[in-house]
């Protein structure tokens, strides 16, 4: 063992860096939630400060926004896996038949583009085109006799404007995961399926569905394991005083009560990220052991 390590030694360094920063940036933090259980005070740290316990999670779960946040949370993000998970399955599919090059990189190109756009301007894109007064959908709107308001502030628009804007940002690159599974499939299924005169929708349906499944397995897997995990950049962004009651989830929430409010609370917002962190992994786990019952692909 010892010897095989020294004939190899390169690549192990190579692993020690990965290592390192998945200790330093996952594993060590870890230490941190305890202050969950704790009245947290800077000035005492971690290892002077009081324990209470379950206070703060007891807390949240009797809070007045509770119920709120969490329907606000689960819905979007089902939304978002339920919305977005065909199109760029649909977009890799298509792409694999075409046989211009040309035109296949020109959709390649227009369709990856968006998703190089930071969530700033993404946002900025989005406020300028749907401005009541100003924007180009607005304008058109009104030529056309109809008269959309201001699409930003009205509350029931808001889970479908960032659900949308997202899957047009991210479908192109989302796809490149598909494509590369399609690739790997052996040709000569199609060779025999074109022999026997099957249309390329069979094609698809028989021969390339079946071969991408792991992989869309896989990433259902991996994406309900984020269920709560939203991210509160372009959440916040699109916030305003009309839209917050269908716009406050757990990541804002958690934002706004650590960071921003005039007294910081550490320890509430830290045990709320805990109890979000605790429920993506019990749905990891519960959908791979599905997966597994399923005989479809998992993550272990």
């Amino acid at each position: 063992m010892k010897q095989k390590i020294m004939n190899s030694w390169q690549l192990y360094v190579l692993l020690l860096l990965p290592l390192i920063h998945l200790f330093l940036f996952k594993y060590y933090p870890m230490y941190g939630a305890v202050i969950s259980f704790q009245d947290f005070s800077a000035v005492r740290g971690i290892g002077g400060s009081e324990w209470v316990g379950f206070k703060h999670f007891i807390r949240f779960f009797e809070s007045y926004d509770f119920w709120n946040i969490m329907w606000n949370t689960i819905s979007l993000s089902l939304y978002q896996l339920i919305a977005g998970t065909p199109f760029p399955i649909i977009l890799a599919l298509a792409l694999n038949y075409v046989r211009n090059k040309a035109f296949k990189n020109t959709v390649q190109m227009v369709s990856y583009a968006p998703h190089f756009i930071s969530v700033v301007v993404m946002v900025g894109i989005m406020l300028q085109f749907l401005s009541p007064r100003t924007g180009i959908i607005s304008n058109i709107a009104g030529v056309l006799g109809f008269d959309i308001g201001n699409w930003m502030g009205v509350p029931e628009y808001f889970q479908s404007l960032y659900v949308w804007s997202g899957i047009w940002q991210n479908v192109g690159f989302s796809c490149i995961i598909y494509l590369a599974a399609l690739s790997s499939i052996d040709p000569s299924l199609h060779e025999a399926a074109v022999v026997d005169g099957a249309s390329k929708l069979r094609r698809m349906w028989h021969i390339d569905l079946p071969g991408i499944m792991p992989i869309v397995v896989i990433l259902l897997i991996l994406n309900v394991g984020n269920m709560l995990d939203i991210g509160f950049e372009k959440v916040l962004l699109m916030q305003n005083p009309l839209n917050i009651r269908t716009s406050e989830i757990l990541d804002t929430y958690v934002y706004k009560v650590g960071l921003v409010s005039s007294i910081p609370n550490f320890s509430y917002s830290s045990a709320i990220g805990l109890f979000k962190n605790v429920i993506n992994l019990i749905l990891l786990v519960a959908v791979n052991n599905l997966a597994r019952k399923t005989k479809q692909s998992s993550l272990w």
